[in-house]
């Protein structure tokens, strides 16, 4: 009898430290990047967006979701929504998993809210931030003048940037703008925009400098609250514009304590 309990108290501290050992892995997170379902026209580059509640995009949103749900099982999805709206967004998600709730057609519901159901009920967060956005005011006042080389040339990227958008919406499916937007490409093509005008008031006032630096310091801060939630052992899935995850990619590249899951098969 004593031989027996010793073996069930050694099988149960093997268990607990296993356990233990899984809970200290680093957490995983994946990043996907989107364009807005439902484009406010806020962004410097305007885009025609296609049609996400088509037969054919939603039969796709949903084996997305069922494919992401059983391939990653995310513990938690978070979402490009203010910190403080996240009490509306926890009665939101509870009423859509009582079959209560419509979805809106907006990325954080379609895809945020659909994957973490299928994925049994993760948890869902917001982490974007609202205090600090891409302060380029007085970049795109002194441009004109003081850098017109550079205006030119911003002119003419945002033009082909925009026009290369609207071929991607107009021809692709969803599978295949979302495949394209997360590519290696479109990262460096997104950040290239802030290099350029980077130098604007270089060795005076660097409006240029100044103004992408804010938006990486916005990034770094919705970094940080992903960061807050993708503690030791949890799957991570990021949901948010593509031009915060061309930044927040690199990011996580260089974070030590997390691990980056590549999203590309899942398109």
């Amino acid at each position: 009898m004593k031989k027996l309990s010793a073996l069930v108290c050694l099988a149960t501290a093997l268990f607990i430290g296993a356990q233990t050992v899984r809970a200290e892995e680093p957490a995983q997170i994946m990043l996907l990047g989107t364009f807005h379902f439902t484009n406010p026209g806020l962004d410097t580059v305007k885009t025609s967006v296609l049609d996400v509640t088509s037969d054919e995009s939603q039969q796709y949103l949903q084996a997305f979701s069922q494919k992401m749900a059983k391939d990653f099982a995310p513990t938690d999805v978070l979402l490009e929504c203010a910190v403080g709206f996240q009490g509306k967004l926890n009665e939101q998600y509870q009423q859509y998993l009582k079959g209560e709730f419509t979805l809106p057609v907006n990325e954080s519901y379609q895809l945020g809210f659909r994957v973490a159901k299928a994925a049994g009920g993760s948890a869902v967060r917001c982490f974007d931030e609202q205090e600090i956005h891409w302060n380029a005011e007085q970049l795109f006042e002194q441009m004109p003048t003081k850098a017109p080389a550079i205006q030119a040339a911003f002119d003419t990227l945002i033009a082909e940037v925009t026009a290369q958008s609207n071929e991607m919406h107009q021809t692709l499916s969803l599978a295949g703008v979302l495949r394209a937007m997360n590519s290696e490409q479109q990262y460096r093509l997104n950040q290239s925009i802030y290099l350029l005008s980077n130098e604007v008031g270089a060795g005076d006032n660097f409006v240029g400098a100044d103004a992408s630096a804010s938006w990486w310091h916005r990034n770094f801060r919705m970094y940080a609250n992903i960061q807050l939630a993708a503690s030791p052992g949890k799957r991570v899935l990021v949901i948010a514009g593509q031009g915060h995850i061309a930044v927040i990619k690199d990011f996580l590249a260089n974070d030590t304590q997390r691990k980056a899951v590549s999203v590309d098969h899942f398109f």
